[in-house]
């Protein structure tokens, strides 16, 4: 048998490629993971009350089971995986509660997200009921495009997309379905 040089160099070659090709692949999967970053908390709490307050007086009292704070993040923003109870006062002290499952606060835009059960009630008995509501803490201005149920002392009506001040005394409607009168 006879050894043809370029047949053995072509093998050598292609054995010398193959090893450095499984040698890069491990590398660039090292460098991969190098760069994919953790999508984790940097501050978590158990158990919170939190007072706001304006020139001495509170403003709101928010109640969350767990808080988990991404600070580090591109965007950054507060987490309420365990849902949230907020109690908003107003000039005179009158209050409006808010509950939800869950809830996100964006740092930068003072907008919080509530979702899951959201339920509004005002100390007049002024109930709106929705799966997700958006709330400006700058112009305490809440916000949906989503169905919600608003029950009142005259009665219940219903729609899809709705913002209005925390009192209810201005409610714009989007998709209005009517209105049950209760009788008296």
């Amino acid at each position: 048998m006879r050894f043809n040089p370029k047949i053995v160099f072509s093998y050598t070659i292609a054995a010398l490629i193959s090893a450095l090709n499984f040698g890069c692949e491990s590398n660039f999967k090292e460098v991969q993971k190098i760069n994919v970053s953790e999508f984790s908390p940097s501050g978590e709490a158990d158990s919170i009350t939190l007072k706001y307050t304006d020139s001495g007086k509170i403003k709101a009292i928010l109640k969350g089971e767990k808080m988990l704070d991404y600070a580090t993040v591109e965007y950054p923003f507060t987490e309420f995986p365990k849902g949230v109870e907020v109690t908003l006062y107003d000039s005179k002290g009158k209050r409006t509660f808010v509950r939800s499952d869950h809830a996100m606060q964006f740092k930068g835009t003072e907008i919080i997200d509530l979702s899951g059960n959201v339920k509004i009630r005002t100390e007049d008995n002024q109930l709106l009921e929705t799966e997700q509501l958006y709330y400006d803490q700058k112009n305490s201005w809440f916000f949906t495009e989503k169905k919600y149920k608003f029950t009142a002392p005259k009665g219940v009506s219903y729609g899809e997309g709705v913002d209005f001040d925390k009192d209810f005394k201005i409610m714009n409607t989007q998709k209005f379905k009517g209105e049950i009168e209760q009788s008296e």
